[in-house]
């Protein structure tokens, strides 16, 4: 059960309700009015709790969960327990995580600007926004309406934001325009310059980074990320792009509709990701290449040339996924006949 001192009293509805809001359906035997107070995993449901079974690892606290309600797939549906109502979906961790935003409403705290705040006399806020203890907001910044600024995050000169965004606390933003729906979790680095320089022995020469970073609509930058902004060209991030905690984003980069990229994932300048791509932990991309639309990259791959469009790679270097496992069968055949030789 969630603790409380951190989330809110969750919001008792029946399962007809959640059936109707998490797009599934009834299994036979299903009370359509019993209803539900919260969520909590297969073994440690118990009555008035909703659950949830994805993966057929936990089979075995399915069968002894104490839940009142599970949503699970079809398929799943002979192994249930004695006293369980059902839900049917065919995607079942997507039908719990809308039963469970309709059981958690979002608390959105009341419209405000903290008397620490400074906000620059040019800049231009819209109706509804919350403007937290320590906010820094510069000259002609435009900020759209219901937008939220956690304690301390500064805003530069002449950034706009659109509408119903949150940003985190201590998040920094300058020389960017980003779009509607957008949260930048703690920490997040926005806008600052990129890593461009000429060589030389008698000292660096830095390039002047005079792009900026755009951000599309309902995209999600996770804790303490980085994204440079351009060096002439921008750094872009398309559409309902998901990036994890830990993300570095060199300048340049072009990033499409979609994608997921996770955890301590750096992808170099000028390098090109397609629309609907996904990013394993760690994977690092190498400069001036592209990713093709809807590539799938294994955890700590070392990506150095393009990637077709649709394919899947894993290792450092990179390759195919087949040509990888093909290469890790011959290296073990090799080992095993040197130790039998």
């Amino acid at each position: 059960m969630p603790d409380q001192r951190f989330f809110p009293a969750p919001k008792p509805l029946s399962l007809a309700e959640i059936a109707k809001i998490s797009q599934a359906e009834f299994a036979p035997g299903a009370d359509p009015a019993r209803m539900i107070a919260g969520v909590a995993p297969l073994d440690q449901a118990g009555a008035g709790d909703l659950t949830f079974l994805d993966n057929v690892k936990y089979r075995a606290a399915f069968e002894k969960t104490a839940s009142s309600a599970c949503i699970l797939h079809p398929d799943r549906a002979k192994d249930a327990p004695a006293g369980v109502s059902l839900l049917l979906s065919k995607n079942p961790y997507r039908s719990y995580a809308l039963a469970a935003q309709a059981l958690y409403p979002r608390q959105i705290p009341v419209s405000r600007i903290a008397d620490s705040a400074r906000v620059d006399a040019s800049a231009k806020i819209g109706k509804g926004c919350i403007i937290e203890e320590g906010v820094v907001i510069g000259a002609g910044a435009e900020i759209g309406q219901g937008c939220w600024f956690e304690p301390y995050a500064v805003i530069g000169a002449g950034v706009v934001i659109g509408d119903h965004c949150r940003i985190g606390a201590h998040v920094s933003v300058s020389h960017a325009l980003i779009g509607h729906h957008v949260r930048l979790y703690p920490g997040v680095r926005v806008g600052q310059d990129g890593f461009g320089f000429a060589a030389d022995p008698k000292g660096h020469v830095k390039i002047p980074q005079l792009g900026r970073v755009i951000i599309g609509d309902h995209v999600e930058i996770g804790a303490n990320t980085c994204i440079d902004r351009g060096a002439g060209p921008d750094t872009v991030i398309g559409d309902g792009t998901w990036i994890d905690n830990l993300v570095q984003i060199g300048h340049n980069v072009k990033i499409g509709r979609g994608c997921i990229i996770v955890s301590q994932v750096g992808i170099s300048g000028s390098t090109v990701v397609e629309d609907f791509v996904a990013l394993g932990g760690q994977v690092g991309l190498a400069g001036h290449i592209t990713v093709g639309q809807g590539a799938r990259i294994g955890a700590q791959a070392g990506v150095m040339r393009d990637v077709p469009a649709g394919e899947e790679y894993i290792g450092s270097p990179a390759m195919p996924i087949k040509q990888f496992m093909r290469q890790i069968i011959k290296l073990n055949h090799l080992i095993k006949k040197e130790k039998s030789s």
